[in-house]
């Protein structure tokens, strides 16, 4: 009898409490629905779709270098007697900016002066016993010119002079255009090395990019096309170019290089690495704002508004830059010009979501 009783009273439980967790699950169920699916709209910011101009950019890396550059080097290992510049300084053309000592030199080319004198007697000597005054030099046939100067040694001293007034000439060097000079180490007093560059002068005024672009990114790039250049320092403020030159070779890496003068006086470095955002504008494009564009299920969409309802759209998008993309003609659902997108408040909607419209 006490047996029956006990199992009775298990099962009354057992009733008791599958009843209760069946209103505790409707009960989260239906909290879990309405946090779901809130009554209030979404709220959403909307733009005509419509055709218009598309500045398209193509972001690579480059480094700067300036168009003219020259290595200055001594030729003549001599003493240097003075160094007038320092790095960074800036120069103008012809401006003095180191000089070798110059004794030995000047005292080589006096000597060679001599020679030359000398040979030039000898040469008229030798015109005289072939019957030819001085003042009828310019009527001497040229094969008895040519011996005479042989026998007087005239063109060898001549040579000999002109590389010695060559040689004073070059110990002092000067800047070949204005620029500023860089990569200057040489000190006074110390022997010059005619094998290493004493110094260089920059022409920073006329600088340039050198960057590469994929094999498949060049049918969107050409000459005299914009270029913004950022250097990645941060020391300098951006600035403007245009594409001067594609080298019609693609690398086994499949790049293509390309360079770019930059406008103006800018404070760019040379050798400094550089973003460069190349910009081409391309009419009758359907531009849409990258905010417009969503994922649903690994797919693009964007959201028109019709009627106080989200409508969304399976789309495929094309060129891009900063804030802006396109709508390739060959989407899914194809958009028309005129048709009114949301482009903001759009994440979590959904089709034929009830929306309403705020000012931006």
């Amino acid at each position: 009898m006490r047996k029956h009783i006990l199992i009775s009273l298990l099962i009354c439980l057992l009733i008791t409490s599958a009843a209760c967790s069946g209103e505790k699950k409707a009960i989260t169920e239906e909290e879990g629905v309405s946090t779901v699916l809130p009554d209030s709209k979404s709220e959403v910011t909307i733009a005509t779709l419509k055709r218009q101009a598309f500045n398209h950019e193509l972001v690579s890396n480059g480094k700067v270098a300036a168009r003219n550059m020259a290595d200055l080097r001594f030729q003549s290992a001599e003493v240097i007697a003075s160094v007038w510049v320092k790095n960074g300084d800036r120069v103008v053309k012809g401006q003095k900016l180191a000089e070798l000592d110059l004794f030995k030199l000047t005292n080589n080319l006096n000597q060679t002066k001599e020679a030359l004198k000398s040979a030039q007697l000898e040469l008229q000597d030798v015109l005289i016993g072939q019957g030819y005054r001085l003042e009828d030099q310019d009527k001497v046939p040229a094969n008895i010119m040519e011996l005479a100067k042989t026998r007087s040694g005239y063109d060898r001293n001549l040579a000999q002079y002109e590389l010695a007034a060559r040689e004073v000439q070059n110990a002092t060097l000067t800047a070949p255009f204005d620029g500023i000079v860089a990569n200057l180490f040489a000190k006074p007093h110390n022997v010059a090395n005619t094998s290493e560059v004493f110094c260089s002068i920059i022409d920073n005024q006329g600088m340039e990019v050198d960057f590469t672009v994929l094999e498949s990114e060049l049918a969107l790039i050409r000459n005299n096309d914009k270029v913004s250049v950022t250097p990645y320092s941060g020391m300098a403020e951006s600035c403007s170019g245009q594409v001067v030159e594609i080298n019609p070779v693609v690398d086994d890496k499949g790049m293509v290089k390309v360079k770019a003068r930059i406008n103006g006086n800018s404070k760019l470095f040379s050798g400094m690495n550089v973003r460069v955002s190349v910009f081409r504008s391309l009419d009758g494009q359907l531009v849409i704002p990258k905010s417009a564009v969503v994922l649903r299920s690994g797919k693009q969409v964007v959201f028109t508004y019709k009627d106080g309802k989200a409508h969304w759209n399976y789309v495929h998008t094309g060129l891009e830059n900063a804030t802006e993309c396109t709508i390739l003609e060959d989407s899914k659902d194809k958009l028309s010009e005129g048709d009114v997108i949301i482009i903001s408040g759009n994440v979590n909607l959904a089709h034929e979501s009830p929306v309403s419209v705020i000012e931006q």
